[in-house]
């Protein structure tokens, strides 16, 4: 094994392989437990394998980590990760703490760590990177930075002065928002709140927008109201409804009057409906154009990076207004069909008019079933003068339909899963919204 310092923060996110060869998962962080004389000792790796689950591969099974990437004896246990007490994340804990130099020398924070090989599998914290406050005035200025001994520094009492979370957050840069957020809840619940608020508004909706609902309301509730308002105007508005009917009806109410007006008036319009109908499940924002409207434009609204892949699977075509509820709905064109065609075909000739939308107020389970025995990804919903009022896409299906607690629970293969119902719960601050609800 090499003994090369390795900096923790550029480990993250390193491949992990078995010794043949194929890639078993990422790294996500480095467990240590401290020593009473010693540096912290390195008892093993939180490595995510596939499938979003956060598992502990043990030092002793590590027999490189260089070259950005690790490889293992290939003998790793899929049990779930459960941090036990003691035990300390490197990334989520320790980097970010503010530590005071021995030597006189003031504050600073730990930016990185570095760990080093004490033995054959045995590996400790070596060094410490580490910023001190800037000196200048400067907006955009930063601090000097030095490399520390574990034993030239003084922790600072958990308490005595909030976490950084910036190099945390720098480090989820190119996590995609599931896995940002099954990170986040992984985090203990103080240094979640720190981290989510660090975070932009619009990957803290991302996030939140992945979260079980619990979890969102939990950390919805440590924001102040106007942070609050800006992170709800980011999410889906199907979400945001979601989300503020979990709440208090005072907060409820107060957090869409400090909304974008647009976006506040599709939360209350989604909020009108029950959870367990289409009109509850539906998104207010599809594709929606003219049937004069050609495949190149079409093909160029699909284009769009922030577009859901769910919505962008069909284009809605209906008579003016363009906006939810719309003109009288003419029709739906999937992406493919509009790939069949050149660029100058009007949307209008090629409608597929076998899809029948369905109404606000039918159930979610005959959504789900219109959207399996058609092989939809999506389905349109129209009101009594069929105007298209939104569209139901098969990922908030699934979320109804998987229980509470699917993004976090395991579940062993073969396992039937039942289909969750929506818990009645506390009466929702919106009237007519039902909420829904180790190692070895």
């Amino acid at each position: 094994m090499s003994s090369a310092r390795v900096f923790v923060a550029r480990l993250a996110g390193c491949a992990v392989f078995d010794p043949v060869g194929d890639r078993v998962g990422r790294v996500r962080d480095v467990l240590v437990v401290y020593r009473r004389n010693d540096p912290p000792r390195v008892i093993g790796l939180v490595v995510e394998v596939p499938g979003r689950r956060r598992v502990f591969v043990s030092i002793g099974r590590v027999t490189s980590m260089s070259g950005g990437q690790v490889i293992t004896t290939g003998l790793i246990n899929l049990r779930r990760f459960a941090q036990r007490g003691g035990e300390v994340r490197v990334l989520a804990e320790l980097v970010g703490r503010g530590v005071q130099l021995r030597d006189g020398g003031g504050a600073a924070t730990i930016e990185d760590v570095a760990i080093v090989e004490a033995g054959p599998g045995e590996w400790a914290v070596d060094q410490l990177f580490v910023r001190k406050p800037r000196t200048v005035p400067a907006p955009f200025a930063k601090g000097p930075t030095l490399f520390v001994r574990w034993g030239d520094v003084i922790e600072q009492t958990p308490g005595a002065a909030p976490q950084s979370a910036e190099q945390l957050v720098a480090s989820y840069n190119e996590l995609l928002p599931a896995d940002l957020a099954t990170s986040l809840l992984e985090l203990p619940e103080t240094r979640r709140i720190e981290v989510a608020e660090e975070l932009s508004d619009e990957r803290l909706a991302d996030a939140l927008e992945e979260m079980p609902e619990t979890a969102q309301v939990e950390i919805l509730a440590q924001l102040d109201d106007e942070r609050a308002a800006d992170v709800l105007d980011q999410m889906e508005p199907d979400d945001a409804a979601d989300l503020i009917a979990q709440l208090p009806t005072v907060r409820g109410e107060h957090l869409l009057e400090l909304m974008d007006p647009e976006e506040a008036e599709d939360v209350r319009f989604l909020l009108s409906y029950d959870a367990d109908t289409a009109g509850g499940l539906m998104t207010t924002e599809p594709i929606i154009v003219s049937a004069d409207a050609t495949v190149a434009e079409g093909l160029a609204l699909i284009r769009r990076h922030e577009l859901a892949p769910a919505i962008g699977a069909a284009i809605c075509v209906t008579l003016p207004p363009y906006e939810p509820p719309t003109g009288r709905f003419l029709g739906m064109v999937h992406f493919q069909r509009m790939l069949r065609y050149p660029p100058h075909e009007r949307l209008g000739t090629i409608i597929d008019r076998s899809i029948e939308p369905v109404g606000p107020d039918t159930s979610a389970a005959e959504v789900s079933r219109r959207l399996a025995s058609y092989d939809l990804v999506s389905l349109p919903v129209v009101d009594e003068t069929h105007r298209l009022v939104g569209v139901v896409t098969i990922d908030d299906v699934l979320d109804y339909l998987l229980p509470d607690d699917w993004r976090s629970a395991d579940h062993h293969a073969g396992e039937t899963v039942a289909p969750a119902r929506r818990r009645p719960g506390a009466p929702s601050a919106i009237p007519g919204r039902r909420p829904g609800d180790g190692r070895a």
